[in-house]
């Protein structure tokens, strides 16, 4: 049986893995039209295909872990990525990429069901450490992989990127096969194919018109049909689910309070967190000549947001233990003021490199409490046999608030904007609204926190198959 700590290390890796992959085209997210030979608009797919498919896969994956085994569903995943990682690697053209960007975004489901698996194999005294080192990677692998995406753009052709993603993903794989134990607690039942299904097809509607809604218009039939039809659908979905004996989600566990409001203040921490990330590196890479910028390079902008992905790993053991002292209602409470802090602090000084640094300092510390505490609180709150999906579903809210975060602020940034050698380019003022809308989704997740119970609630797990 291997050591307790070799479990939490190579879930760890799976989890800075999974979060890579947000970060991987960024250096060459500008030239892809180039080098891809597509319009804009076509090149686009490459993030959104990735975004749509972590939100749809997560909580469907969720699921499947519970019922068949989470390390199995882990290893398919891991599986998707490196198919994807080589379609996209050997795809000269537009189509390829995408398709495999797509498959790269289903690794995102690796990380709550890294979280399920902790609570089952772990002693109860390691748990909430090792669930915030896991947590924490979902920053991490983002700060992490962004100047070695840059050092690699910089130095090799773009479709190397894909290729050290291929081998990261086998390397994992293989690590899991041999160090994660095979999961012996699964909960009965059937899969709901109809609810997955149903579910799909309204969070790609919501998300398209999300992610597209700045580039398509925000009322044009495009955005008006995806974001309109995708709720009408998660609607009758919902009410699919709740008179169902065997649902894909059971909506009755995520409607309990610490539950919803621990879901519902993932969207603002999402949105704080990924906030930081849109607009930081555009402020380090403009032009000192705009008024806005810092005149860095990409790598040298990298490094200077870096120090984020890092403290929220040297975090994740004090916060394990802040969790056990203080409770992890707290521990969220205090990574939503972080967040206010590091906003604020933006607000009034942002003249200086240093300031950014500093901002992002601060900002890792709100993450890694905030991201730490949320799957604790969820935990806490549902049956064992539900904490897969459930952990999911807390992922999807995360990923709403991100996504969010680049619609919104991508608009704020267009829209505030004035000509620089024939390009339009984001103004002081743009990054000021930018700063205010962050730390306005902070002070929603500070408030919602607030209202999360202290309690465990007590209620009876589903009864689960053994193995």
């Amino acid at each position: 049986m291997p050591s307790q700590g070799a479990i939490v290390a190579v879930l760890a890796l799976a989890g800075l893995a999974s979060s890579f992959m947000f970060t991987l085209v960024v250096p060459i997210q500008a030239k892809l039209p180039e080098l891809l030979d597509a319009s804009r608009e076509d090149t686009a797919w490459v993030v959104t295909s990735t975004l749509l498919a972590s939100a749809v896969i997560t909580p469907i994956a969720g699921r499947l872990g519970d019922m068949y085994g989470k390390r199995r569903i882990v290893l398919v995943l891991l599986g998707l990525l490196v198919l994807g990682s080589v379609i996209a690697a050997l795809s000269p053209g537009i189509v390829g990429v995408v398709v495999g960007r797509t498959l790269q975004g289903a690794v995102t489901g690796v990380v709550p069901l890294g979280i399920s698996i902790l609570r089952d194999v772990l002693h109860e005294d390691r748990v909430d450490g090792a669930i915030a080192l896991i947590s924490a990677t979902l920053g991490v692998g983002g700060a992490l992989g962004l100047p070695i995406s840059a050092l690699v753009t910089e130095n090799a052709d773009w479709h190397v990127l894909f290729w050290v993603a291929a081998a990261l993903g086998v390397v994992v794989f293989l690590l899991v096969l041999w160090i994660v134990p095979v999961s012996v607690l699964r909960t009965a039942g059937r899969f709901d194919y109809v609810g997955a299904v149903g579910l799909a097809i309204g969070l790609v509607g919501v998300l398209l018109a999300i992610s597209r809604g700045n580039e398509w218009g925000w009322v044009s039939p495009a955005t008006l049909a995806c974001g309109l039809g995708g709720i009408l659908v998660l609607l009758v979905w919902g009410a699919y689910e709740l008179r169902i004996a065997e649902p894909l989600l059971d909506l009755r566990i995520a409607a309990r309070p610490a539950v919803l409001l621990t879901n519902i203040a993932s969207i603002g921490m999402g949105f704080a967190l990924f906030g930081s990330n849109v607009v930081y590196p555009q402020m380090l890479e403009l032009p000192v000549e705009t008024g806005a910028g810092f005149g860095l390079s990409l790598l040298a902008a990298s490094l200077v947001v870096m120090p984020s992905g890092l403290v929220m790993m040297v975090l994740s053991p004090f916060s394990g233990r802040l969790a056990r002292t203080v409770g992890p209602q707290l521990l969220l409470v205090l990574g939503a003021i972080s967040l206010v802090l590091a906003y604020g602090f933006t607000l009034l000084f942002s003249s200086e490199v240093w300031h950014i640094v500093v901002a992002n300092i601060i900002i890792g510390v709100g993450i890694g409490f905030g991201y730490a505490a949320m799957p604790m609180l969820i935990m806490r709150s549902v049956p064992q046999s539900e904490t897969g999906a459930s952990n999911g579903l807390n992922a999807l809210f995360r990923s709403l608030g991100t996504s969010s975060a680049a619609a919104v602020i991508g608009a704020v940034l267009a829209t505030y904007s004035r000509p620089f050698e024939g390009m339009p380019t984001p103004t002081a003022e743009a990054f000021h609204i930018s700063f205010l809308l962050g730390g306005g989704a902070a002070v929603v997740a500070l408030v919602l926190a607030l209202f999360i119970p202290r309690r465990r609630d007590a209620r009876e797990a589903r009864p689960s198959l053994p193995e």
